[in-house]
């Protein structure tokens, strides 16, 4: 049985994927414009990886609870 997990978990990989995708190139753009923007970014990754564990630590709860 499918639960909201399987597909909150790749959601949640996926956007910390693209967002250090988007950071990574804004940063090798370079400039001031260009570090503003990654920084901002590598900022915007750690809250997406910090979602991205909790997450994941919901599904494990969730499936050994059940």
């Amino acid at each position: 049985m499918r639960d909201i997990f399987d597909l909150l978990i790749p959601l949640a990989l996926a956007a910390v994927l693209i967002t250090l995708g988007f950071g990574l190139y804004a940063l090798w753009r370079g400039g001031d414009t260009g570090r503003s923007k990654s920084n901002k970014l590598m900022r915007l990754r750690v809250v997406m990886q910090f979602i991205a564990i909790l997450v994941l630590v919901a599904a494990f709860w969730w499936r050994t609870k059940s």
